[in-house]
């Protein structure tokens, strides 16, 4: 016998980026049965909607959740935002087909104890056996290929070494991977050349894939790191994704203004898109040359100073009597936020139209960014409601609908019968981030309810969120 729940007089935003309207939405067992007026007496369970958004899941596109939801598979950072599917495999960063416990910058990200999955398609049945909170799909990531197949990655691949990459990409893309992502920004694949990327990246394309990018540099050479991902892409045949697209450094402020018109002249040649967080700082690997001793940096962990965590770099150079550039060298390993942005190209970002939502936290950091708890809503508080930037609808559209359809998730992201039933209901008045760089682990306020695959997943005002129901599952390219 079917399972039935229905929403009860919601304000449905369907994530087409079409204008709100007021329905019911009956879920039967993991798909949405009907958007309509329908008879309470025909639900097992009901849940008073009035005044909520009922909004397909969000997509959090760019995110290094490739372990953590496998080793916390309630995933309350992103379910708590209203986040029902994770992309993972970003920046050239994926857990599969890499074997090791040492591995090789910036792959440490994921964390240390979960290289061991030889294809995709174990690593994809790592996650059903675990069922995590949310749905997970993946890219399969450049840098992991190095390392699965080439012993010094100072150089570009040989022709030797690319067949091997290849042939582990084409496994990877057999067994539902969404296409390859590069973070040529890292040392370990700086020296990656076109035609080895090229090479891979038509590799994706034969499959139906896309190609992600972190980009060589998004300081000052960046318009020509952005050309040369468009000629891969275009040279293969990919769909483009930009990773994470700022300008970064003082130096380089204001120059979204260049960056996305180039963006816009490249599209009426081919298929482009990107994603961003909602904050002007990032945070990656501790690296000296982004130690300017202009912007702020916080530490975000160190592996010889832990105790430092949490505090700012200029303030620890002080504290040792040292340049900052000398305490960074010290810290090592170890990973930081930067504030390299400015909240003009922010918001000039969030607003594009080619632009979809991605976190891109690190949940193995001891204090990470609070992107990773607050991304969400962030954009549909601060952003939307607050500052009027975006209509509430095309905010919603960039979290569901478009990258729904940028990295081809089936019938995920927007709401009609038939479609899976992924849904988050939130207040609209009081959707907020509270996650700080002071206290970034924060649940944010106004995600009432989470449905992942029909199950309800997650309730703001449950004493314990993570008693739900886990019902999440791997998700395949193409795969409803």
């Amino acid at each position: 016998m079917s399972k039935t729940t229905l929403l009860q007089n919601g304000l449905i935003i369907d994530g087409t980026g079409k204008a709100a309207y007021c329905a019911d939405l009956l879920i039967e067992d993991e798909t949405i049965a009907r958007i309509d007026a329908v008879d309470p007496a025909t639900a097992e369970r009901i849940v008073d909607c009035n005044g909520l958004v009922v909004a397909p899941g969000f997509i959090d596109v760019h995110t290094h959740d490739d372990a953590i939801v496998l080793d916390r598979p309630a995933m309350l950072p992103k379910i708590s935002q209203g986040v029902t599917t994770v992309i993972i495999g970003n920046c050239g960063i994926s857990l599969a087909p890499v074997i090791t416990r040492t591995p090789i910058e910036p792959l440490g990200l994921l964390g240390t104890q979960r290289f061991c999955y030889a294809r995709l398609a174990e690593y994809a049945e790592a996650v059903d056996a675990t069922r995590p909170a949310i749905n997970v799909a993946a890219l399969i990531g450049h840098t992991s290929l190095r390392a699965a197949t080439m012993p010094d990655f100072a150089r570009a691949a040989t022709a030797n070494e690319r067949e091997r990459m290849t042939q582990q990409l084409r496994l990877a893309m057999d067994d539902g991977a969404l296409g390859l992502s590069t973070g040529i920004f890292y040392e370990n694949a700086y020296a990656a050349d076109e035609p080895e990327l090229l090479e891979l990246a038509s590799v994706a394309a034969q499959a139906g894939g896309v190609y992600a990018t972190h980009i060589r540099t998004e300081l000052e050479g960046i318009l020509e790191a952005m050309r040369e991902a468009a000629r891969i892409a275009r040279n293969s045949a990919l769909p483009l994704i930009f990773s994470h697209h700022k300008c970064c450094g003082p130096d380089n402020w204001g120059r979204t203004l260049e960056t996305l018109a180039l963006i816009d002249c490249l599209a009426t040649h081919q298929p482009i898109s990107q994603d961003v967080y909602p904050y002007t700082a990032g945070s990656t690997v501790l690296r000296e040359d982004l130690v300017d001793g202009v912007i702020d940096i916080i530490i975000t962990g160190s592996e010889p100073y832990p105790e430092m965590a949490g505090k700012h770099l200029s303030d620890i150079a002080a504290q040792w009597g040292v340049s900052q550039q000398e305490a960074c060298r010290r810290l090592l390993p170890g990973g930081a936020c930067y504030f390299q942005m400015n909240e003009e190209d922010v918001q000039r970002v969030l607003a594009h139209p080619r632009t979809m939502i991605g976190s891109d936290g690190l949940p193995h950091d001891a204090r990470p960014h609070p992107r990773l708890w607050g991304t969400f809503p962030r954009v549909l508080g601060h952003y939307s409601r607050e500052l009027g930037l975006l209509r509430l609808e095309s905010a919603v559209f960039k979290m569901t609908g478009l990258p729904a359809a940028q990295f081809r998730l089936g019938k995920r992201g927007t709401l009609a019968a038939g479609h899976p039933a992924d849904i988050t209901v939130f207040d609209p008045q009081r959707i907020r981030d509270r996650a700080t760089f002071a206290e970034p682990e924060q649940l944010s306020e106004g995600v009432r309810h989470v449905f992942v695959n029909g199950a309800l997943s997650y309730e703001e005002d449950a004493a314990t969120p993570t008693d739900y129901p886990r019902n999440g599952r791997f998700l395949r390219r193409g795969e409803d």
